[in-house]
């Protein structure tokens, strides 16, 4: 049975109060801003982290608002609490928000794939909002989120049947040291003649490679996440498990190689998507440049496609490179670019923050 609520505790004129935990973090930094920019559907605004944050004064709506102790206690009133936290608080104090009485939208890893955890993305499967026996839905993680929008109106149309990708992450997918980690190697190389001879760069950044098996600066890293059986790594694993059941496609065959590249932030991919029956570029282009969170940005002659560097900061899925394969007249091949700070964590959260106040309403 889903867990829905008897009654809305609501705030300022009306509305559910909101509770941001983590908001201190990188993600919960964006998530202030993308709170400030979005239509106002809350009353109060509640913002928690870690004891050692409390007390500071972060704005959020335009208003300084003090940071609380992330403690039980904190959950009192709270009508949704979005968590932007690591993995192993999301799985303590996620299930302690619920029993205060809060609908908690969690951006950790730690319930996504938990059967009675609905995994959303509100521009694909916004009716899954309404199952969640456990209280909690989940949000999808950073690479998953920048594909998944545009592929699912594809699916819609088309019939997905395969998947092959390569993703090309940004540094800030592994957090704040992930980007200090490539400025700092930046500048060791600035303005050097390195990357001309094997393993020049590797010494010259010595042991500081941060989250990162091996050097980003001048180079790209195909890695990311731990290591899985069959040297698979649980980033390429997420997409595939992610992906299917935000698709409702259990038995979907992914193949997925994840690749760390020298951008701060947007993740970008190449896709290859196979389909129920013949497809064509003009049916794609129409879907896409119709989807609801897709821009279409598809003129490769004159050197119009996405890049991370144009879309950073941006909350659409970006698609250009839309191509017919050329061996199967069922496949598409798109390159696609998504902030994965902003549609790729905060955004995708608030948004599905957004359906559950309506429900509330």
């Amino acid at each position: 049975m889903a867990h829905l609520r008897q009654d809305a505790r609501t705030g300022r004129s009306g509305r559910p109060t909101l509770a941001v935990v983590g908001a201190t973090g990188a993600v919960g930094t964006v998530m202030r801003q993308i709170l400030s920019q979005r239509a106002d559907v809350w009353g109060e605004i509640r913002l928690i982290a870690s004891p050692r944050s409390a007390g500071r004064k972060l704005a959020v709506r335009g208003e300084e608002t003090e940071v609380i102790a992330l403690t039980e206690e904190a959950f009192d009133g709270v009508d949704v609490a979005m968590f932007d936290v690591p993995d192993e608080v999301a799985e303590r104090w996620a299930p302690l928000a619920v029993a205060k009485g809060a609908v908690v939208v969690d951006n950790s890893g730690t319930f996504r794939m938990d059967p009675d955890v609905p995994l959303v993305v509100p521009e694909v499967n916004p009716h899954a909002v309404r199952m969640r026996p456990r209280g909690i839905i989940a949000n999808p993680s950073c690479t998953t989120l920048s594909m998944i929008v545009a592929l699912g109106a594809l699916h819609a149309e088309f019939g997905l049947r395969e998947l092959v990708a390569s993703s090309y992450q940004a540094v800030s997918g592994a957090g704040r040291a992930g980007v200090a980690t490539l400025r700092q190697q930046l500048s060791l190389v600035a303005g050097t003649e390195l990357g001309t001879g094997p393993g020049d760069v590797r010494r010259a950044v010595g042991d500081n490679t941060g989250p990162f098996p091996e050097p980003v600066a001048l180079n790209v890293v195909p890695w990311a996440g731990s290591a899985r059986e069959d040297g698979w790594s649980s980033e390429e694993l997420k997409v595939r498990d992610e992906s299917r059941k935000i698709l409702g496609l259990p038995d979907l065959p992914v193949a997925i190689t994840c690749v760390r590249v020298p951008v701060i932030t947007t993740h970008s991919l190449t896709v290859h998507a196979r389909f129920e029956g013949e497809v064509t570029v003009e049916g794609a282009r129409e879907i896409l440049a119709t989807a609801p969170g897709v821009v279409l940005f598809d003129n490769p002659a004159a050197g119009e496609f996405p890049t991370p560097a144009d879309v950073v900061g941006t909350d659409p899925t970006w698609v250009g490179r839309v191509r017919r394969a050329l061996d199967d007249p069922t496949a598409l091949e798109l390159f696609v670019c998504g902030d994965n700070l902003r549609k790729g964590s905060a955004l995708n959260t608030a948004q599905i923050a957004e359906v559950v106040a309506a429900e509330l309403a």
